[in-house]
């Protein structure tokens, strides 16, 4: 099950929080509890890309996104996500959940985040590829950002970030058609 109360948490505790700049970090601070965990006894793998939501949803707040998003009736949808998994996050442990933006291209935002144990540890970290619609489809980057009050050019897209990209683009589509 989605995790709404925590989501309502975050955004009630990040309310009154200074607005971020587009690569700036909104970090929060989180509880892997029983019904997080796995038959390890462990944050499930699954449940890690749920629970990222609480950072990525309110650092959109701060950064002006959810109100473009709703005055120009947008919407917003994850294209992609790329995760390493280093350390476990196990039942009752606290973490902190840094969340950013890192760049964009034609169609797509790039945005990274990463849980990181309380020992300074990171437990993992993700590359997600989001995009702003509308009904005709996919809206360009740029065009957002506008509407955020932001420069419609990019930071570089850092190397890491274009390796992904390309080995990403070299995928069979659609797969398995074996």
């Amino acid at each position: 099950m989605y995790p709404f109360i925590r989501m309502i948490k975050a955004m009630w505790q990040t309310r009154n929080l200074e607005p971020l700049g587009f690569d700036e970090m909104h970090i929060s601070r989180h509880r892997c509890w029983p019904w997080d965990i796995d038959m390890w006894m462990e944050l499930n793998n699954g449940r890690t890309l749920t629970l990222l939501d609480l950072g990525r949803i309110p650092l959109a707040k701060r950064a002006g996104l959810v109100d473009a998003l709703k005055s120009n009736r947008w919407g917003l949808t994850m294209a992609g996500v790329s995760v390493r998994y280093r350390r476990r996050i196990r039942t009752f442990e606290a973490f902190t959940m840094k969340s950013r933006a890192v760049c964009w291209d034609e169609r797509f935002f790039y945005l990274e985040q990463c849980m990181v144990k309380d020992n300074g540890e990171v437990a993992n970290h993700a590359l997600y590829r989001a995009a702003v619609t509308d009904k005709s489809g996919i809206l360009a980057p740029a065009r957002v950002a506008e509407a955020m009050g932001r420069e419609p050019t990019s930071p570089p897209i850092p190397d890491w970030v274009a390796n992904w990209i390309e080995a990403d683009a070299s995928r069979p589509w659609p797969p398995m058609q074996d």
